[in-house]
């Protein structure tokens, strides 16, 4: 999770918000021993303090913002909050119905 963590630091300190935090986005570099993210598509460049709008994600690990329609970089937060509940309890902590 600290690795996972610090990508969304350097994300959020470079501006950006990735929108699908998700295990199949995080990648195990067998070489350098470390995580990555991956999948950008629904990335976007967002200043801090600013808001998007749209519903984009994966149910299992959407932030409620995010289903509300209004959302900052924090949904990628909520995200790795979700992966670390599975990683914890074996199973989602939601039903995934958006």
């Amino acid at each position: 999770m600290k690795q996972i963590l610090s990508g969304i630091v350097y994300l959020y300190n470079n501006d950006i918000v990735h929108r699908d935090i998700k295990p199949e986005n995080i990648l195990y570099d067998n070489d350098t021993k470390n995580l990555k993210i991956i999948d950008f598509g629904t990335a976007l460049e967002l200043k801090p303090g600013d808001c998007t709008k749209g519903l984009v994600g994966t149910p299992y690990y959407l932030a409620p913002e995010v289903i509300k329609g209004e959302y900052n970089h924090k949904c990628d937060v909520w995200s790795c909050g979700v992966i670390l509940y599975i990683l914890l309890a074996g199973c989602p902590p939601f039903n995934g119905k958006a």
